[in-house]
């Protein structure tokens, strides 16, 4: 680690570990908050962070039911959390691989299913800390709880699933020792005292805004580093939490991943910039920028899939005999938008015979369509639905 950079930082102080020839250099975060003032630029930027957050919570408690958009939303986030990471699957991939089958014949190269496996585990992580936040406050154990169900069965198992490190890790290009690392984060007996002002802050009183505070959080999960493996997908993890749990957003509607993907080396170079130099002011508007485009794509897909949602509705009630099951399976399908025939009958609670019959219908009325490839066990796909939730909407 280049010593040089991190000297004269105030964002927190190097230390060095060790003697003689294994001695090295690490950096340990100042406990938040920074003393940061707010400039006219960094107000606007926060307005315009909270317009958007606004439009986008006001919507979920306007929709009759959100809750459609929960699971494909979360499993958006799941994805590109894991993209950033490098996993190759996409969200067709990860849709497929929860209805049986891990690709779709023909259409592609299948990834790996241990990359499938790892953003189907945050997909699962992410809905267990939903609802744990119910009964148990954001915190350094339900980190721990996350962080378990997270590594479950995928590569980086070894790296001891629910337990911080004992052992030092760091950040740079592959191979990189400790000495030539860009970045080295606290040594073990710092990093729980990093860890336990951590948890100081989350619960403690603050005249920080909540979208600044999340930005401040999101720095110091990362500078801390607590895991061997994970850390970045906890991290982004942790945003979505504190998002509803801090009844910022009535659901979880909100991820920043898909711009942290887009601008992936702005946002590695804006988190070791605020570790090197102190440069919160640069990292306040990157993270705020953030909110705001991804709030008002939310609100955009949000009403998109909800326009879907009713235009299939109108389609099938204008012909005679419409049933209430075809209507409920239609509203299963923002919930799996991959599905096969065995499924819809456990999902309706009907017949063989009756779930094609539903099938059939929404394949006539192309709001289903078949995968190609497959003679036996067929699955279906609602295009549009995946269409909207990966099309780009900037």
């Amino acid at each position: 680690m280049d010593i040089d950079r991190f000297r004269n930082s105030s964002a927190g102080q190097i230390i060095r570990v060790g003697q003689g020839e294994t001695a090295y250099w690490a950096f340990v975060p100042h406990p938040l908050p920074p003393a940061l003032p707010l400039d006219a630029e960094l107000v606007r930027t926060l307005s315009d962070a909270d317009r958007a957050l606004g439009e986008l919570a006001g919507l979920g408690r306007a929709m009759p039911n959100p809750h459609l958009l929960i699971g494909p939303f979360l499993r958006r986030e799941a994805v590109l959390s894991s993209c950033i990471e490098g996993t190759q699957a996409d969200i067709t991939d990860l849709y497929a691989y929860e209805a049986g089958q891990l690709a779709f014949p023909g259409l592609k190269p299948p990834p790996s299913e241990a990359d499938v496996r790892e953003v189907l585990n945050y997909v699962r992580a992410l809905e267990y800390g939903l609802e744990r936040v119910k009964t148990l406050p954001v915190s350094v154990r339900l980190v721990r709880e996350l962080h378990e169900r997270l590594m479950e069965g995928v590569r980086g198992e070894q790296a001891t699933p629910g337990e911080f490190r004992h052992s030092q890790n760091w950040i740079g290009r592959p191979g990189c020792t400790l000495n030539d690392a860009d970045y080295v984060p606290p040594p073990v007996r710092e990093m729980h005292e990093a860890l336990d002002a951590f948890e100081k802050y989350l619960y403690s009183e603050n005249d920080h805004p909540p979208l600044v505070r999340l930005a401040f959080i999101h720095y110091q999960f990362e500078a801390i580093h607590p895991f061997l493996d994970g850390n970045g997908r906890i991290g982004r993890l942790l945003l979505s939490l504190l998002l509803v749990n801090w009844k910022l957003l009535p659901l979880p509607l909100l991820y920043l991943s898909a711009y942290f993907e887009g601008h992936r080396q702005d946002y590695y170079d804006l988190l070791l910039a605020v570790s090197e130099r102190a440069a919160w002011h640069e990292w306040l508007a990157f993270f705020l920028r953030g909110v705001a485009e991804q709030a008002w794509d939310a609100v955009v897909r949000a009403k998109q899939l909800q326009d879907l949602q009713l235009e299939w509705r109108r389609r099938l009630q204008a012909t005679p005999r419409t049933s209430a099951l075809l209507l409920q399976l239609v509203d299963e399908l923002f919930q799996a938008p991959v599905i096969t025939v065995p499924e819809v009958q456990r999902l309706l609670g009907v017949t063989h015979r009756s779930a094609n019959q539903m099938v059939t219908r929404l394949v006539r009325e192309s709001i289903l369509h078949p995968v190609p490839g497959r003679a036996r066990n067929r699955q279906f796909r609602a295009q549009e639905i995946l269409k909207t939730l990966v099309e780009d909407k900037q």
